[in-house]
Protein backbone atom coordinates (compact mmCIF):
# COMPACT_ATOMS: atom_id res chain seq x y z
CA UNK A 1 0.00 0.00 0.00
CA UNK A 2 1.00 3.89 -0.83
CA UNK A 3 2.61 5.51 2.51
CA UNK A 4 0.30 8.61 2.33
CA UNK A 5 1.46 10.06 5.70
CA UNK A 6 4.92 10.79 7.20
CA UNK A 7 5.72 11.90 10.38
CA UNK A 8 6.01 15.74 8.76
CA UNK A 9 2.39 15.50 7.82
CA UNK A 10 0.33 15.08 11.09
CA UNK A 11 0.41 18.73 12.79
CA UNK A 12 -1.01 19.09 15.86
CA UNK A 13 -4.58 20.31 15.59
CA UNK A 14 -5.18 17.64 12.38
CA UNK A 15 -8.45 15.93 12.85
CA UNK A 16 -9.67 12.98 11.27
CA UNK A 17 -12.84 10.78 11.03
CA UNK A 18 -12.02 6.94 10.74
CA UNK A 19 -14.91 5.76 10.23
CA UNK A 20 -17.83 3.48 11.31
CA UNK A 21 -17.97 0.11 13.33
CA UNK A 22 -21.44 -1.61 13.93
CA UNK A 23 -20.93 -3.84 17.55
CA UNK A 24 -22.78 -7.58 16.22
CA UNK A 25 -23.78 -9.53 19.47
CA UNK A 26 -22.58 -12.26 18.44
CA UNK A 27 -18.78 -10.46 18.36
CA UNK A 28 -19.22 -9.35 21.24
CA UNK A 29 -19.93 -12.52 22.76
CA UNK A 30 -17.27 -14.05 20.58
CA UNK A 31 -14.62 -11.29 22.37
CA UNK A 32 -15.64 -11.97 25.65
CA UNK A 33 -15.49 -15.90 25.70
CA UNK A 34 -11.86 -15.78 24.56
CA UNK A 35 -10.86 -12.28 26.09
CA UNK A 36 -13.35 -11.04 29.33
CA UNK A 37 -15.85 -13.77 29.84
CA UNK A 38 -17.81 -11.73 32.45
CA UNK A 39 -21.51 -12.50 32.37
CA UNK A 40 -23.02 -9.08 31.34
CA UNK A 41 -20.62 -9.36 28.38
CA UNK A 42 -22.00 -12.99 27.45
CA UNK A 43 -25.46 -12.98 28.40
CA UNK A 44 -28.62 -11.17 27.38
CA UNK A 45 -30.39 -11.99 30.71
CA UNK A 46 -27.19 -11.16 32.99
CA UNK A 47 -27.02 -8.22 31.55
CA UNK A 48 -30.34 -7.29 32.39
CA UNK A 49 -29.18 -7.85 35.92
CA UNK A 50 -26.35 -5.82 35.90
CA UNK A 51 -25.76 -2.21 36.19
CA UNK A 52 -25.26 -1.79 32.42
CA UNK A 53 -29.27 -3.19 31.95
CA UNK A 54 -27.83 -5.25 29.16
CA UNK A 55 -25.14 -7.38 27.58
CA UNK A 56 -22.55 -4.82 26.32
CA UNK A 57 -19.22 -5.41 24.85
CA UNK A 58 -15.97 -5.19 26.88
CA UNK A 59 -13.96 -2.37 27.34
CA UNK A 60 -11.51 -4.26 25.43
CA UNK A 61 -13.61 -5.36 22.84
CA UNK A 62 -14.09 -1.34 22.32
CA UNK A 63 -10.98 -0.57 22.25
CA UNK A 64 -10.36 -3.56 19.89
CA UNK A 65 -13.22 -2.09 17.39
CA UNK A 66 -11.50 1.77 17.37
CA UNK A 67 -8.09 0.05 16.96
CA UNK A 68 -9.41 -1.74 13.73
CA UNK A 69 -10.82 1.41 12.20
CA UNK A 70 -7.56 3.25 13.31
CA UNK A 71 -5.57 0.81 10.92
CA UNK A 72 -8.18 0.38 8.18
CA UNK A 73 -8.42 3.98 7.75
CA UNK A 74 -4.77 5.92 8.76
CA UNK A 75 -2.59 3.51 9.93
CA UNK A 76 -2.34 1.29 6.56
CA UNK A 77 -1.64 4.26 4.52
CA UNK A 78 1.11 5.99 6.50
CA UNK A 79 4.55 4.81 7.65
CA UNK A 80 3.61 3.97 11.42
CA UNK A 81 6.14 2.55 13.10
CA UNK A 82 4.16 1.46 16.13
CA UNK A 83 3.03 2.48 19.32
CA UNK A 84 5.23 3.42 22.70
CA UNK A 85 1.70 3.05 24.46
CA UNK A 86 -1.22 4.92 25.88
CA UNK A 87 -1.42 8.33 28.40
CA UNK A 88 -5.26 7.37 29.69
CA UNK A 89 -7.70 5.40 28.48
CA UNK A 90 -11.58 5.46 29.32
CA UNK A 91 -14.47 3.68 28.80
CA UNK A 92 -17.42 5.94 29.54
CA UNK A 93 -20.51 4.20 28.37
CA UNK A 94 -21.62 0.99 27.14
CA UNK A 95 -21.67 -0.45 23.84
CA UNK A 96 -24.56 -2.45 23.14
CA UNK A 97 -25.41 -4.86 20.25
CA UNK A 98 -26.57 -2.60 17.18
CA UNK A 99 -24.77 0.57 18.47
CA UNK A 100 -23.09 2.54 15.51
CA UNK A 101 -19.92 3.77 16.21
CA UNK A 102 -17.57 6.26 15.02
CA UNK A 103 -14.28 7.14 15.40
CA UNK A 104 -12.53 10.46 15.53
CA UNK A 105 -8.87 11.17 15.65
CA UNK A 106 -7.11 14.62 16.84
CA UNK A 107 -3.34 14.79 16.43
CA UNK A 108 -2.48 17.00 20.30
CA UNK A 109 1.79 17.41 19.32
CA UNK A 110 4.12 16.25 16.69
CA UNK A 111 7.94 15.98 17.65
CA UNK A 112 10.99 14.49 16.58
CA UNK A 113 13.27 11.63 18.61
CA UNK A 114 16.54 12.61 19.52
CA UNK A 115 18.19 9.42 19.10
CA UNK A 116 16.02 7.91 16.39
CA UNK A 117 16.62 10.62 13.72
CA UNK A 118 14.12 9.32 11.09
CA UNK A 119 11.22 8.82 13.73
CA UNK A 120 8.84 11.21 14.78
CA UNK A 121 6.35 10.74 17.52
CA UNK A 122 2.77 11.87 17.67
CA UNK A 123 0.69 12.30 20.16
CA UNK A 124 -3.47 11.73 19.69
CA UNK A 125 -6.10 10.98 21.23
CA UNK A 126 -9.39 8.94 20.01
CA UNK A 127 -12.87 9.92 20.70
CA UNK A 128 -15.19 7.08 19.96
CA UNK A 129 -19.10 7.72 19.99
CA UNK A 130 -22.17 6.10 19.52
CA UNK A 131 -25.17 6.58 17.06
CA UNK A 132 -26.56 8.90 19.22
CA UNK A 133 -23.44 11.02 19.68
CA UNK A 134 -21.99 10.24 23.16
CA UNK A 135 -18.70 9.32 23.87
CA UNK A 136 -18.12 6.04 24.42
CA UNK A 137 -14.49 5.67 24.71
CA UNK A 138 -11.47 8.31 25.08
CA UNK A 139 -8.03 7.33 24.65
CA UNK A 140 -4.89 9.15 24.63
CA UNK A 141 -1.10 8.26 23.78
CA UNK A 142 1.79 8.32 20.98
CA UNK A 143 2.26 6.80 17.51
CA UNK A 144 5.83 6.84 16.18
CA UNK A 145 6.35 7.26 12.73
CA UNK A 146 8.74 7.05 9.53
CA UNK A 147 9.64 10.55 8.51
CA UNK A 148 10.54 11.31 4.85
CA UNK A 149 13.94 13.15 5.66
CA UNK A 150 15.99 11.92 8.82
CA UNK A 151 16.58 15.17 11.42
CA UNK A 152 19.49 17.46 10.75
CA UNK A 153 21.97 18.62 13.57
CA UNK A 154 19.98 21.63 13.74
CA UNK A 155 16.57 20.12 14.57
CA UNK A 156 18.36 17.38 17.20
CA UNK A 157 20.59 20.86 18.51
CA UNK A 158 16.97 23.09 18.73
CA UNK A 159 15.34 19.52 21.29
CA UNK A 160 18.25 19.56 23.22
CA UNK A 161 18.00 23.30 23.85
CA UNK A 162 14.37 23.38 24.22
CA UNK A 163 14.53 20.81 27.13
CA UNK A 164 16.89 21.86 29.17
Amino acid sequence: MEIKYYWEDLQPGTVRDLGTISADAQEIKDFAEQFDPQPFHLDEAAGKRSIYGGMCASGWHTCAMAMRLTVDNFLNESSSMGSPGLESLRWLKPVYPGDTLNLRHTILESRPLRKRTDIGLVRSTWDLFNQNGEKVLQMEGYGMFRRREPATAEEIAQLEASRG
